[in-house]
């Protein structure tokens, strides 16, 4: 959807936000479409867009890169960052350097901003577009505080105030995954069976006992009168 909101921004006015999108039968399908789009927003631009994925070595991540290659993007333009290279903390200028921005973080404890406001002010900018996957739009300690609105596929994008070109608008829709339903469901099923085939033996699995162990410390940190 990242780069389909890119291809959009370059052939269509400020006033007309990337529409609405609906589920797709199967990837294939989906692939078609994004194909379509790069090929028209490479056409338009005369280069294909620079995309910086954050947390590309994990699930999400991974899914994203790959959509991005096989969409048409060059290797050379998919940049691959992970915990290596955000050692350092951020905000960091090769984000607002790149045309989109995809996090794919899972994010547990307050980090430096990935992006924020006054890095937004850069005037060599060429971000327009951010696709937070990772979605935590009302959490603290988002990386990405650049916007406050969850979006739906009714309204996929929100903008963000910037004070100079381009346009910048925000992905933030925390069920991505329904894009494409039944792949969707049978990876998730599939990653979820050998863990719901050790419920019988709860106590020793430790997938069953994390669980537990989070389960109770969240019931520790309700009142009395609701235990």
């Amino acid at each position: 959807m990242a780069l389909e909101t890119w291809a959009w921004q370059l052939n269509h006015s400020a006033d007309e936000p990337f529409p609405g999108v609906s589920s797709y039968p199967n990837e294939n399908a989906l692939l078609e479409d994004v194909k379509k789009a790069i090929s028209q927003g490479i056409a338009k631009a005369g280069k294909a867009p620079r995309v910086l994925v954050m947390g590309a070595l994990g699930r999400c991540g991974k899914g994203a890169v790959d959509i991005c290659l096989r969409a048409g993007v060059p290797d050379a333009n998919v940049l691959k960052w992970d915990l290596a290279e955000t050692e350092a903390g951020g905000p960091f200028k090769e984000i607002v350097e790149s045309d989109i921005f995809i996090n794919c973080i899972y994010l547990s404890s307050k980090i430096p901003n990935f992006v924020d406001m006054k890095s937004l002010e850069a005037p060599d900018r060429k971000l327009s577009v951010i696709c937070d996957v990772s979605a935590d739009t009302t959490n603290p300690n988002n990386p990405v505080p650049v916007y406050t609105v969850a979006t739906t596929f009714d309204k996929p994008t929100v903008p963000v105030e910037v004070k100079a070109e381009p346009r910048l608008c925000v992905i933030s829709i925390d069920h991505l995954p329904s894009l494409l339903p039944r792949e969707a469901s049978e990876a998730f099923s599939k990653d979820l069976l050998p863990s719901l085939l050790q419920l019988k033996e709860w106590r020793t699995a430790p997938v069953w006992q994390r669980a537990e162990k989070l389960f109770q410390e969240k019931v520790a940190t309700l009142p009395k009168s609701m235990v």
